[in-house]
């Protein structure tokens, strides 16, 4: 209890001591799979890049004799959510991220120190519920939220990862793949998915953002796709985030036959470019990544049409200079998951959500909320990633 006293907690000033000192906390914790791999994260010198595009949001610190030893981080906005008789509902939820605390200074009370305090932020701006995600096995975060701040686990969203390869893939003849103008993709957004768990209010915002490179639908060659809202027997769509504009990934850690893995694929492609041998990228240098979202489909071929839009945003990326991954993440039991390609070592296939009722009035849906099966697809927000 005494370090938890000593700790100041403290907004993020933005002055250069407190991103310097940001900053280097980031480069010292690691994040992602832990079992498997480390991923660290470079900001790129903007601290808050990841909750930035977020309608409103907070940035924390933990100070310690003058040194930033703890950070966090949270955005609000309005969500979708179902209440038991199936009604649909609007809501303010907190998303908490990017919780962080040196190794040296852990389990003195300070990661405490500062939920607590972004919670009462989040009271203070009418937050209805609060939510954080973690990796299903990171015990001291489950222990930490749940056991000690009363958050109820919610849902196990899957996180597909797929390395960008050198080589394009080819995409079916009998497939037509179009983009879409802003409008239009709002307009399917919200007839399609505005029932989605966690879909955001203001997909409108989302979509014209600069970081949203655009968004595309797939269907069966020879039907049309009606910009007045018809829609093919089959189809799809998605949207890309390019996530890497604002902050990198590094890999820290890998097994000895991922190593092996990328280094022999990449003399192979080297020596034999003729084969057209997908080789790995080096993770080992920091790198960007391409999130697909709102992804969906209707129709008995629409599985198939899904798998050639994620072959049509790898080609996209092979045109970037630095995007090495292609990630998305749909609700655990979604059998979309089925029809989108991922490399299993650096995806999560259970992803922890918890969350919180902040208002008393709302317990009750809560508690409807987090024991009613997880029966409808999840909206993932890219600016949350």
């Amino acid at each position: 209890m005494g370090f938890e006293m000593r700790a100041i907690i403290r907004s993020y000033d933005g002055g250069q001591s407190d991103r310097a000192q940001v900053e280097d906390l980031e480069r010292r914790c690691e994040v992602g799979p832990a079992e498997r791999v480390f991923l660290f994260t470079d900001t790129m010198g903007d601290p808050i890049c990841r909750i930035r595009n977020s309608p409103m949001y907070k940035m924390l610190v933990a100070e310690l004799d003058k040194e930033l030893v703890g950070v966090i981080q949270g955005s609000v906005k309005v969500v979708t959510i179902h209440r038991h008789d199936d009604r649909m509902d609007l809501a303010r939820v907190g998303y908490i991220l990017g919780l962080r605390v040196a190794p040296v200074h852990r389990r003195r009370g300070i990661g405490s120190s500062l939920v607590r305090r972004l919670e009462e932020w989040f009271i203070a701006n009418d937050v209805d519920y609060a939510y954080m995600a973690t990796e299903k096995g990171n015990e001291a975060s489950v222990k930490l939220f749940v056991n000690k701040f009363g958050y109820s686990k919610f849902r196990t969203p899957a996180i597909l990862v797929n390395p960008v390869h050198n080589h394009p893939f080819h995409i079916s003849s009998n497939v037509d793949i179009q983009k879409i103008k802003i409008e239009e993709a709002e307009f399917l957004y919200r007839k399609f998915m505005a029932s989605m768990e966690f879909f955001p209010h203001d997909i409108d915002n989302v979509l014209r953002n600069r970081l949203s490179l655009g968004t595309w639908v797939a269907y069966p060659r020879g039907e049309s796709f009606g910009s007045n809202g018809q829609v093919p027997s089959s189809w799809a769509m998605l949207s890309v985030w390019n996530s890497g504009e604002i902050f990198k990934l590094r890999l820290g850690k890998a097994p000895l036959s991922c190593l092996i893995y990328t280094k022999s694929s990449r003399l192979m492609d080297k020596f034999f470019p003729c084969l057209k041998l997908p080789f790995l990228p080096n993770f080992f240098h920091p790198f960007g990544f391409y999130f697909m979202y709102g992804v969906h489909r209707e129709g008995p071929m629409s599985g198939k049409l899904v798998r050639s839009l994620c072959q049509f945003v790898h080609n996209m990326a092979t045109k970037s200079k630095d995007c090495k991954v292609i990630v998305t993440e749909v609700a655990g039991d979604d059998t979309l998951r089925h029809h989108i390609p991922r490399w299993r070592l650096l995806s999560c296939l259970e992803d922890l959500w918890c969350m919180k009722a902040l208002k008393n009035e709302e317990r009750n849906t809560l508690h409807e909320l987090t024991k009613t099966p997880p029966t409808r697809a999840l909206f993932v927000d890219p600016r949350e990633v």
